[in-house]
Parts: structure tokens; C-alpha cells; sequence
């Protein structure tokens, strides 16, 4: 097949709005190199970097149906995705790394009154955490433990936006009120 009978990236992008799974195979084939090319110069590593790739290719999938040709072409959208994307991923990989630091043990207090303290404030963070409704849990630990913006918790739980915003308000207006009472540095 000769150049001018291939379809057009804006051709391709609404035959994925329209379903159409080889749409998007193709646009892998144009794109899926180059996307994974930028990210590996943002994550450094070639796994990360197909993940990467993979995720972008997945969002334009998804959202095909809202490109706008007016707003860029496809292919500056897709760099643009892969760019958040990538930095998302940058983003929880150092997360993971600075974790264990973290979650150290506290150092060996000299007598056992700092010992006690320690284990008091340890038990009631876990009971302040333990009193938030399940709905406010599990979106203050994605956006803290899973590194995930709030616009992605919203995607990952298929709730509005606001509604995670409000969770998240209200758990922190929860926690400081229950922790509010004692000093816990």
C-alpha cells in the first residue's frame, strides 16, 4: 500500500472513537517507538519507559472519542500524554525509593518513657486512620502510597472528581481534628 492510501493520524483517531481496534494498532506502529523513546530519556529505564508507552497508547484509546484536531495534532497529543505520563511514572518510582527511608523503625529511644511515647503516638495516628470512612482511606492511600494525582483516583474508582476532592478534604479535616489533642512530633 502506497503512502497516500494510508489513513491519516486524525483518521485513525476517529475510527478509535469508533471502536475500531486496528486503528489503534496502527497508531501503536507510527507512534508506540517514539513514545517509549521519550520516556525512557524522562524514567531511564526501558521497562518503565514500554509501560510508559503502553499507557498513552491504552489513554488515547479511551479518550479518542474527545480529541479535538482544533486543539493540536494528534501527534503533539500524544507527546503531551506521554510527557504527564512519564512524569507520573518518575514521579512513584522515586516515591518507591524513598519509602523504606521512611518506614524505618525510630531510633532506639535512651530510656523506656521515649519508648512509650512512640508506641502512643503510633497508636493513635492508626486509630485516627482507622475512625475516616473507607471511602476517605482509600483515596488518601492512593494519592500517598500510589503517588496518584487526584484526577487519577477519580479515573481509577470511576467517581467524579469533586467527589474524590471532598474525600480527600474531609479526611484531612478528620485527621488533624484526631490528632490535634497531643503533640506528635
Amino acid at each position: 500500500m502506497d503512502q497516500s492510501q494510508q489513513p491519516t493520524d486524525r483518521e485513525l483517531v476517529a475510527a478509535m472513537a469508533r471502536g475500531d481496534a486496528d486503528a489503534l494498532r496502527t497508531l501503536n506502529a507510527r507512534y508506540g517507538r517514539m513514545l517509549a523513546a521519550l520516556a525512557r530519556r524522562i524514567v531511564g529505564s526501558d521497562f518503565d519507559a514500554e509501560e510508559v508507552a503502553a499507557d498513552v497508547l491504552w489513554q488515547a484509546w479511551r479518550s479518542a472519542k474527545a480529541f479535538d484536531p482544533a486543539r493540536g495534532s494528534v501527534s503533539v497529543w500524544l507527546v503531551t500524554l506521554g510527557r504527564s505520563r512519564a512524569i507520573d511514572r518518575l514521579r512513584a518510582i522515586k516515591a518507591r525509593e524513598i519509602r523504606p527511608e521512611l518506614n524505618d523503625p525510630p531510633v532506639a529511644a535512651d530510656d523506656a518513657s521515649g519508648e512509650i511515647d512512640v508506641a502512643k503516638r503510633a497508636l493513635r495516628v492508626r486509630a485516627a486512620l482507622s475512625a475516616l470512612e473507607a471511602n476517605e482511606k482509600t483515596a488518601l492511600e492512593m494519592a500517598y502510597y500510589a503517588d496518584l494525582s487526584q484526577s487519577e483516583i477519580a479515573e481509577k474508582l470511576g467517581i467524579p472528581l469533586g467527589t474524590v476532592k471532598t474525600r480527600m478534604r474531609s479526611a484531612m479535616i478528620k485527621l488533624r481534628k484526631a490528632l490535634a489533642g497531643g503533640d506528635l512530633k
